[in-house]
Parts: C-alpha cells; structure tokens; sequence
C-alpha cells in the first residue's frame, strides 16, 4: 500500500471524541492550574524570542496560558497577532515579515510554537528561512493531510462557503508533509477529536521525533504534560537538540504538593 493510499484510508476521530472535546478540555485547563502552582521553573529560560501561533478560528486569545507560561520561563515571547486564524492564504507572508522583524530585533534564531493549523504554518515559515528557526514545536498539527477527512473542514467550508482545496495553492498543499530543515517536535493525543492523530506525525531521524501526550485537541495549550515538554525543548537548540526522554510529572506534582503542604 502506498503512503498516500494509507493517508485516505484514514478516517476522521470518532463522534464521541469530538463530541467531547469542549468537556475534556477543561479536565486540560483543570490540571493547569496546579501545574503552574507547584512547579516553580520561572526565569530558567536563556531569553530568545518565541512564537506561538494559534489554530483554526482562534485567536492569540486562545495562547495566553502558553505565552504566561513561557514568560515566566524567561523568553520573550510573541503572539501571532493577527486576530482569528481564519486560514487565508496571505497569512504566510504576513508571519514571514513578522518573523523576520523579532529576527532583527533580537539577532538570534526564533523557535516557533504551532497548534493545529498554527503548525502548520510553523513549519512552512521555517522551510522558507530555516537561518532564522532555531526549532519548531507543533501540537495537534495534521502536517500529513490538511485536506483529509477531519472535525474542522465543514466549519472552514461554511466559512468561506468554498472547498479547502479550492483555496490552497496546489503547490503548497503539496509541501505541506514535508519536513522543515530544523529541530521539530510534533506532540499529538490518540484522543485528538478534532483531527486524526495518524496525520499529526512527523517522519522521525536524527532532528524530528513524535511525542505522545494524553488529553484534548483543544486542550494542548493548557496540558500540563505539552507544557513539561515544550520548557525541556526550549533549552534545546540545533547544537544540542535531542530527543525529548519523559519523565513521571504526576509524581512530580504530587511530591511538590505534598512539599507545599507541609511548609
């Protein structure tokens, strides 16, 4: 069976997933609160410039949890600053001037933070000046098929009232599965209702690896789990960048619960 045969063959997540997602994102934004409580990594960041870029329909809004958290680490951090991601085409010109603006302002690569179709355009920024990337982190990002059956293409096409692949360039949707020429990381949930996780991974070597999380799609951005891998990436650079080893932070939690308790 060829690769792309597999890719059609995939099906879209169950209705209960998606009919769930709002639900089980707030279990996700539940366990974010403790989270920022007991674990105590502010100011450990050396300082380089983030940028997170939402998903499909949201908003910088939507990555105010992510972009407090990655400024207590110590980054400077930018949102993508362009009000609801409503997937027009002319998107991808607007961040490479906006990434190449942080670039002059800060003289040192930028590590690029997608979800979902933030992702997406994560990678394509960074195929298009990887000089300038220091890495990019994507979640939830169907980076194998954004035209493959999912829980977000009818909202697109009542949006725009026109087919997703009457919009994108063809030659774009072709690169899309392509890897960007930097370290990625692509962290993705097997209880992902919006879009297949099957179409979240990235082809593994040496500089991009898969990491699995549990919890929503629509719940990345505040999962205690993404939050834990996205401050070890972020120490990481194209010198030093491995891949990411998990550790228990369930039991790192309730040690540092238990710690608080008794002070």
């Amino acid at each position: 069976m060829s690769g792309q045969s597999h890719i059609e063959e995939i099906k879209k997540p169950s209705l209960a997933l998606g009919l769930t997602e709002g639900i089980r994102a707030m279990v996700d934004l539940g366990w974010y609160v403790p989270y920022r409580i007991f674990k105590k990594e502010e100011g450990q960041g050396d300082g380089h410039p983030v940028l997170i870029l939402p998903g499909f329909m949201a908003s910088d809004f939507s990555t105010i949890p992510l972009r407090s958290y990655i400024h207590k680490l110590g980054y400077k951090v930018y949102g993508w600053g362009e009000g609801r991601n409503y997937a027009h085409g002319e998107y991808i010109d607007l961040l490479t001037q906006k990434l190449e603006r942080i670039y002059n302002r800060h003289r040192e690569p930028i590590t690029i933070i997608g979800w979902s179709l933030g992702g997406i355009y994560a990678r394509q920024l960074a195929k298009q000046d990887p000089s300038i990337v220091r890495q990019v982190i994507i979640m939830g990002s169907p980076i194998k098929g954004v035209n493959v059956a999912n829980n977000a293409t009818w909202m697109y096409e009542l949006l725009r009232k026109s087919k997703l692949t009457d919009d994108v360039d063809p030659l774009l949707m072709e690169d899309i599965p392509a890897p960007a020429p930097v370290p990625t990381t692509a962290i993705f949930t097997k209880e992902d209702g919006v879009v297949p996780w099957e179409l979240c991974l990235e082809d593994e070597d040496e500089w991009h690896q898969n990491v699995q999380v549990r919890g929503s799609h629509l719940g990345l951005g505040v999962n205690p789990l993404v939050l834990q891998i996205i401050a070890d990436r972020l120490q990481k650079s194209k010198a030093n960048w491995q891949y990411f080893e998990p550790g228990n932070l369930v039991e790192e939690l309730l040690v540092k619960a238990d710690a608080t308790k008794t002070t």
